[in-house]
C-alpha cells in the first residue's frame, strides 16, 4: 500500500496493488480452490521486440517499479457510482484496472501487454489493442459472482487477431458488435479482416494513398450512436512523416461521413468524445480540454490540465483526462511549455476527473517512477473490482469456463 501527502495537503487514499511483476497476491485474499494467485509474467514476456537501440539491451517490462498515489476521495466516489477504470500505457506495456475493494481503497490490477494503447469496454467485454495484436476479452462471472473473494468482474482473453505493427491508436464497437481501429501507420480507419492484416475502411480525403508513411497522424476516433463519426489528425500532410512538421497549428477535426473538417487549428489534437450533444476533444499540445464550435469549426477550452493529454472518457456530465509528461523532441515546444510556466507547474503523467460543467478536478491518480506517459482510459460503468487474467499465469490454463445449458440474462454494458 502507498500512501503519501499531496501538494494540496490532502492524504492519499491508500492503494492496493496487484502488480504483473509481482510474486505476491493482494493483501488478505487467498485463491479460491482451483484457482492460483496471480504472480509475474514469464521471463518469454519481458523483451519488447525493438526496444533495444544503439546497441543498448531491450527493455525488461517486469522491472519498471512505479508509484502510484490517488486523491482521497478516490475510492467513496468509485465505490458510489459502481465505475471503475481502464487505462493504458504503451511506454511501460501496461493495463491498469482500477477500481475500488472491501476494505474502501482504491485497488490497482495491471497486466503487461506489449504497446497496450486503445482501450473500450463495459461490463462484459474489454477491446485492447497493442503493439501487433488487438485483443478482445470477456468477463466469466455472473452478477453474483466474485473471484479470489473480492473481484466481481474477471476479463478473460478470449481473442487476439494478429494485425501486425499498424501504430493502432483508438478504437471504437459499431452498434453490430464490429471493431474499428484507428490505422495510424496506414492513415486510415480500418474493421478486422479474417484473412488480411485489416479491412481499410476510410482515410481523409487530403492523403491520396494507403501507405505505410504515417502522413498526418491520424489518431482520435469518435463514435455517435453505435457508428465511427469524428476523427483526429495531427495535421492534413501528404508526406511521409509530415505531420511532425505541423504540430503547433496544423490539427483537425474531421467528419468522415462528409469528409469536412469541422475543427481546425489545433495543436496535436487527440481523443475526440461525442457525449450531450457536443464533440469534446483534448487539445493536447496545450493542455486544454474543450468542445468544438462548428459553426466557427474553431475549439472552445473548457479547462487547462498539467502535461500533454491523451485519453478521454466520458460518463454522464464527469470525464476521465489522461495525462502524460512531455518528451523529448516530438511533444516539446509546444505552447504547453508556456502554459506550464505561467502556472509555475510541473507536468503529471496520470488521469485526472472533471466535471464538465465548470472544468473543475474532483478526483486524480498520479504515476510516478518508471512511466511518464498514458494512453488510453476507459470507464467502466456497473464494475466496482475488476481484474484481468494474465498470459502467462497457471489462471489462464487452469481458469476453465462454460456456457449453461440454458440461456441466462446478460450483463448489461
Amino acid at each position: 500500500m502507498t500512501g503519501k501527502n499531496n501538494e494540496r495537503g490532502e492524504h492519499a487514499t491508500a492503494v492496493v496493488t496487484n502488480d504483473a511483476s509481482s510474486e505476491q497476491g493482494i493483501e488478505g485474499s487467498g485463491p479460491e480452490p482451483g484457482l492460483q494467485t496471480v504472480g509475474p509474467e514469464a521471463p518469454a514476456a519481458k523483451a519488447v521486440p525493438g526496444a533495444g537501440k544503439a546497441g543498448k539491451p531491450p527493455v525488461d517490462l517486469t522491472k519498471f517499479k512505479v508509484e502510484k498515489t490517488c486523491s482521497r476521495g478516490l475510492a467513496a466516489w468509485l465505490a458510489a457510482n459502481r465505475i471503475s477504470l481502464a487505462i493504458t500505457s504503451y511506454q511501460s506495456g501496461r493495463v491498469y484496472l482500477v477500481g475500488s475493494d472491501q476494505q474502501g481503497r482504491v485497488s490497482f490490477f495491471e497486466r503487461i501487454f506489449e504497446r497496450a494503447m486503445g482501450v473500450v469496454g463495459n461490463a462484459q467485454r474489454i477491446y485492447l489493442g497493442s503493439l501487433y495484436q488487438l485483443w478482445r476479452f470477456e468477463n466469466v462471472l455472473r452478477s453474483n459472482e466474485v473471484i479470489h473473494g473480492q473481484y466481481d468482474k474477471c476479463y478473460v482473453p478470449r481473442n487476439a487477431q494478429t494485425i501486425g505493427d499498424l501504430d493502432i491508436h483508438e478504437l471504437g464497437i459499431r452498434s453490430n458488435g464490429k471493431v474499428v481501429f484507428v490505422n495510424t501507420k496506414y492513415s486510415c480507419l480500418a474493421e478486422l479482416s479474417p484473412t488480411h492484416s485489416f479491412k481499410p475502411i476510410w482515410k481523409p480525403k487530403f492523403v491520396s494513398k494507403l501507405a505505410p508513411e504515417d502522413r498526418c497522424h491520424l489518431n482520435g476516433l469518435a463514435m455517435v450512436d453505435g457508428r465511427p463519426k469524428y476523427v483526429t489528425a495531427v495535421c492534413r500532410s501528404d508526406t511521409v512523416d509530415g505531420w511532425r512538421d505541423r504540430r503547433h497549428d496544423g490539427g483537425v477535426v474531421i467528419d468522415i461521413e462528409t469528409d469536412e473538417i469541422v475543427c481546425e487549428g489545433l495543436s496535436m489534437p487527440h481523443s475526440p468524445r461525442w457525449a450531450n450533444g457536443k464533440l469534446w476533444v483534448l487539445n493536447a499540445g496545450t493542455g486544454h480540454l474543450g468542445w468544438v464550435d462548428f459553426e466557427k469549426k474553431a475549439f472552445v477550452p473548457l479547462a487547462f490540465f498539467p502535461g500533454f493529454l491523451r485519453g478521454l472518457s466520458i460518463i454522464g456530465n464527469v470525464a476521465a483526462v489522461g495525462l502524460s509528461k512531455p518528451r523529448n523532441q516530438r511533444f516539446e515546444g509546444l505552447q504547453l511549455d508556456e502554459e506550464l510556466r505561467k502556472r509555475d507547474s510541473d507536468p503529471w503523467c496520470g488521469v485526472q476527473i472533471v466535471s464538465l460543467t465548470n472544468g473543475d478536478v474532483s478526483n486524480w491518480i498520479r504515476f510516478e517512477g518508471d512511466i511518464t506517459e498514458i494512453f488510453d482510459i476507459s470507464f467502466l460503468p456497473n464494475v466496482r473490482n475488476p481484474m484481468m487474467i494474465g498470459l502467462r499465469t497457471a489462471e489462464i490454463r487452469d481458469l476453465i469456463t462454460f456456457e449453461a445449458e440454458t440461456p441466462t440474462e446478460e450483463i448489461p454494458a
